[in-house]
């Protein structure tokens, strides 16, 4: 499965681009605010359904244009695949698969898989829960539906509880009937949630740990804990010890929409004790890993997208990084870098991998540099 070419109108800061890809290397160059991410981003719509960065689509419009659109083609076992996604401002997002309209985006999520590093990945360190549940709920709705039906069901029979909660506060009445209706529901999707994360977590950590000591030079140690109130108790067990203090707080305050992961280098919270270094290491670790349990789950090689590879990395780890990303291991790679001439001296050391480079300069692309020998046979 590669991205063969994208199609943009009006998107961020394009007001119209088009581009062919190789199946190799696609490196994105320019200096900061050109518009290299944002390419990054509207491959991402075409996986995902959304942006990587900002959640409100009207918002990723170019400024006063009246809809964004953006196309692209996938070849998929020697048969292309049109998707298309198209925004008008107060409307409803458009979303198609060769020429037919989704019902439901979320039968589109793992159709065509796609793994993103980028600098915003920082959150899974440094900010809440919130950001690395995403990251588990990412890889696992990626190659099973049943998780994502059960993850929203979920969440919408949580917003149900919550509610009932708060209306006992307000009206001094409580029926526990009601909201035993609720904990029933609950339980049952929590206990399937919480298997499919742990064993996810399970399988990750031995392929996390050996990137790390790749990026590394096995120099650290490093670890992933998973927690969740179900991994320690019956979650109805759990439910029934912690009804005093939610309607104290008036929400749930139990349950898989708390769970985290703790995230260890040498035995100490890396947030705190990890330079800068250590950390994008242990980011890109955790990602090329996902990549791993995609590609093996799937049996087909995600998208790769690399934004900013040299930010917080020294040369030895970007070296090393694209030494191993170049394998044969890996399928289509999309870079970033602000350096033109760095990045296609590292992608031009290696004369195996096809790549194409593409210079960007305020929203257009200028102009394109490529490995033309191999790429003869490659397209």
């Amino acid at each position: 499965m590669y991205l063969k070419n994208i199609s943009l109108i009006n998107f961020k800061n394009y007001a119209s681009a088009e581009l062919d890809f190789c199946s190799g290397i696609n490196c994105f160059t320019g200096v900061n605010g050109e518009g290299k991410t944002n390419l990054l981003d509207a491959i991402h719509y075409l996986s995902f359904c959304k942006s990587f960065f900002n959640p409100i689509d009207s918002q990723n419009i170019l400024h006063e244009a009246p809809f964004f659109m953006i196309q692209g083609t996938f070849e998929v076992e020697g048969t292309n695949e049109e998707i298309y996604c198209g925004q008008k401002r107060s409307q409803k997002k458009q979303f198609k698969r060769n020429k037919s309209e989704y019902n439901r985006l979320a039968d589109h999520i793992g159709l065509f898989p796609l793994v993103m590093i980028s600098p915003a990945d920082t959150d899974l360190i440094n900010e809440g829960s919130e950001s690395r549940r995403k990251f588990l709920d990412s890889v696992i709705a990626q190659f099973d539906r049943v998780y994502l039906e059960d993850l929203i069901s979920y969440n919408k029979i949580l917003s149900q509880r919550n509610a009932l909660l708060k209306r006992f506060a307000e009206t001094g009445r409580f029926v526990k009937d009601s909201l035993e209706v609720w904990d029933l529901q609950m339980v049952d999707f929590a206990k399937r949630i919480n298997k499919k994360r742990k064993g996810l977590v399970d399988e990750l950590i031995p392929i996390f740990q050996r990137y790390y000591e790749m990026l590394s030079g096995g120099r650290e140690q490093v670890q992933i804990i998973y927690h969740s109130d179900l991994n320690y108790e019956d979650f109805d067990v759990v439910l029934k010890a912690a009804l005093v203090k939610d309607r104290a707080f008036q929400y749930s305050t139990v349950g898989v929409h708390k769970d985290d992961l703790e995230l260890k280098l040498n035995g100490y919270p890396v947030k705190k004790y990890g330079s800068q270094g250590q950390q994008k290491s242990y980011l890109i670790a955790m990602k090329l890993a996902q990549y791993d349990y995609i590609k093996k789950i799937k049996n087909v090689d995600p998208l790769l997208l690399l934004d900013d590879i040299h930010d917080k990395l020294d040369e030895a780890r970007v070296k090393q990084l694209m030494e191993l990303v170049s394998s044969e291991h890996f399928g289509q790679i999309f870079i970033t870098d602000t350096h033109s001439d760095r990045i296609s001296g590292i992608l031009s050391a290696n004369t195996k991998i096809p790549f194409r480079q593409f210079n960007i300069k305020g929203g257009i692309v200028e102009s394109r540099l490529e490995n033309i020998s191999i790429l003869t046979n490659d397209q």
